[in-house]
């Protein structure tokens, strides 16, 4: 008997001692390791991808794996197609930009059941010199839950296009979209409309350059019956009353004609219209957002453009960034593009990693209209499910280019040093455009360590050898001011010219006018934290300005003159022509300060007084401190 019992208790322990030892061997492989009954319940668990399961870790026995992938990673549910086959694997992408590889194993057998084994295993490819240059970024991918049409964002280009766009999105300022073709104007302002308080009124599209001129005054601004040859006897509403208490998107706005311009013009300050053939205006309570692949500066330079519209439509310039500058979203558009069309055509293609780098170094010309197209093309035509960078070569039209930029020689020099000149330059220009060593590695044809140890000393170079201390805190101070003038251009938005000019009349802190302008200047403060003074001064000449307005505890009181020294002075005379602008360090009376200015507009298109925002010179030290330790320029 004790000798049944001696076997039966070797027995066990030499069990155990082989499922630790498997389990040792698969944690050698995985991160993670996971055994479900067919339903997807969460039995066992070993190891763990950190951060992946966040608020599930310490209670993920008895989840729903099926059901935690719908929180846990970015785009449609497919782990439980893995069910399919013996054993097979697919790469999720988390919303914390984790690329993670699941493996599923079925454990069929008279023992187990049937149960299935998932081996769970982080594969982010972490580079220490990417990771570097992302430090202190929010680079999560964003999809918002407002939006009936997700917005795939990685970068932090398009995070700050989308973070602008969230700004403006609950005031009624106008928005000037620009961007190339195809960089996805009309989705940013479809996301305004969406995460807006005008959400549940009409967004109304219209393409100015598709309508021909002698249709697209009455698609605007609609028509009464009778109003010309053809026209309906009962009339019809133009986009602008349809669009009314919603928003108008106006795309290609430079394709205008110079005579619907001014009605486009009058009808944005007026916001009103009057249809063809009436003389009734109809009142608009609207928000209007045009976009245009065209500098419409240019176009005002040479006569094509109104002066007086472009700087009612330039109240809010979002700029969207092409492909090309960010290259870190392109695996997430082509993973969220191969989802919907695999959905759309009752397909299951999956594109591998070799393929992945390959479109991620591709000269995307169209930009993200031109990447789902070759998407599209790829899930339609292709034979197999797994699609290779070999397969991906044959659906691109033609290899990929990069941009030529030959270097200017000036002097005869030696060969090696010329070549090593060329060499710095390709590099830095394979860094700037790709953001990663692995994908410049590959275009440029090198190994990723050759690629890593030579960036490294270009960058070293640059951060050290060639920079003194004074062009160094040049480029930080030019990064503050970047900073400074984007805070300015955003929460200028906010004020109305009509508060302004009711305050002219009185200026005086028992104005109404006064009140809630003041209550809007520590709204803002207290959102910046930064701003130590915010004011509204009345430019009086090129040595003194009128204060109208301030927080608190201003210093200046309202209706006094203050005469500024030349450097605060030069900034606000052009901001007067309608240039947001950024003071060097200057010194007054008060102290030491830098100043950012931004001017403020009638409906006319005149600037009518400037905003200013004061920061102390204990803020611009500590934050240029802070941006050389970001950029890694120490001073």
């Amino acid at each position: 008997m004790k000798k049944n019992y001696s076997r039966s208790f070797s027995s066990l322990i030499l069990a155990k001692q082989k499922a630790q030892a498997f389990k040792s061997m698969l944690l050698s492989i995985y991160d993670e390791v996971m055994i479900t009954d067919p339903n997807g319940i969460i039995i066992e668990r070993a190891g763990e991808v950190k951060g992946l399961w966040e608020a599930y870790q310490d209670k993920i026995i008895g989840k729903n794996l099926f059901e935690l992938e719908t929180t846990t990673f970015f785009g449609e549910p497919s782990i439980q197609t893995l069910l399919n086959q013996h054993k097979t694997s697919i790469i999720q992408t988390s919303w914390h930009g984790k690329k993670i590889l699941v493996t599923s194993y079925q454990l069929n057998s008279s023992n187990t059941g049937n149960l299935i084994m998932w081996g769970i295993k982080n594969i982010t490819e972490n580079n220490s010199l990417d990771m570097e240059d992302s430090e202190g970024k929010d680079t999560g991918p964003i999809k918002s839950k407002n939006l009936s049409t997700p917005l795939v964002v990685h970068s932090q280009k398009m995070l700050d296009v989308l973070h602008m766009a969230e700004m403006v999105s609950d005031v009624p300022s106008t928005v000037l979209l620009l961007g190339e073709s195809g960089v996805g104007k009309e989705m940013i302002a479809k996301a305004i409309h969406e995460m807006g308080h005008r959400r549940a009124q009409p967004f109304i599209a219209i393409n100015c350059g598709a309508i021909p001129e002698n249709l697209l005054e009455s698609e605007l601004f609609g028509y009464e019956g009778g109003a010309f040859s053809g026209a309906r006897k009962t009339g019809a509403s133009g986009k602008f009353e349809l669009a009314n208490h919603g928003i108008l998107f106006l795309d290609e706005v430079a394709e205008l004609p110079l005579n619907l311009q001014v009605k486009l013009l009058r009808a944005l300050q007026e916001r009103e219209i009057t249809p063809l053939g009436g003389s009734k205006p109809i009142k608009l309570n609207i928000q209007v957002i045009a976009a245009t692949n065209k500098s419409l500066e240019k176009m005002v330079e040479s006569g094509e453009f109104r002066e007086d519209l472009y700087y009612r439509l330039n109240v809010v310039p979002i700029e969207i960034p092409p492909l090309r500058e960010r290259v870190e979203d392109i695996p997430y558009l082509i993973y969220h593009f191969v989802q919907k069309y695999n959905q759309l055509y009752n397909r299951n293609v999956q594109i591998l990693p070799d393929a992945i780098e390959i479109l991620s170094i591709y000269n995307w010309t169209g930009n993200v209209r031109h990447l789902e197209n070759v998407i599209e093309r790829i899930v339609v035509t292709s034979r197999h499910p797994a699609v290779d960078a070999i397969a991906v070569q044959k659906s691109l039209p033609r290899k990929t280019e990069t941009i030529k930029e030959p270097p200017v020689f000036k002097h005869i020099m030696p060969l090696q040093e010329a070549i090593d000149l060329v060499e710095e330059q390709l590099i830095n220009m394979a860094m700037e455009q790709y953001k990663s060593v692995k994908l410049a590695a590959k275009v440029l044809e090198v190994s990723q360590p050759t690629m890593s140890r030579k960036y490294k000393k270009i960058r070293e170079k640059i951060q050290q050898a060639n920079l003194s201390p004074s062009n160094k805190r040049r480029i930080l101070e030019e990064q503050l001011d970047k900073q400074l003038r984007s805070i300015a251009i955003v929460t200028a938005a906010i004020i109305h010219p009509e508060e302004v000019i009711q305050l002219e009349k009185n200026i005086s802190p028992s104005n109404p006018a006064y009140q809630k302008l003041q209550k809007k200047f520590t709204m803002i403060r207290e959102q910046e934290g930064s701003i130590e003074w915010m004011y509204i001064f009345k430019f009086i000449d090129s040595k003194s300005m009128l204060h109208l307005v301030a927080d608190e505890d201003f210093v200046i009181k309202p209706g006094e003159l203050y005469k500024g020294p030349p450097e605060m002075m030069d900034v606000a005379c052009a901001a007067m022509k309608g240039k947001v602008g950024v003071t060097p360090l200057y010194q007054d009376i008060y102290g030491e300060w830098k100043t950012s200015f931004a001017p403020i507009f009638d409906q006319t298109g005149n600037v009518i007084a400037l905003i200013g925002y004061e920061y102390s010179k204990s803020y611009v030290n500590s934050e240029i401190k802070r941006l050389g330790k970001t950029l890694n320029i120490i001073i």
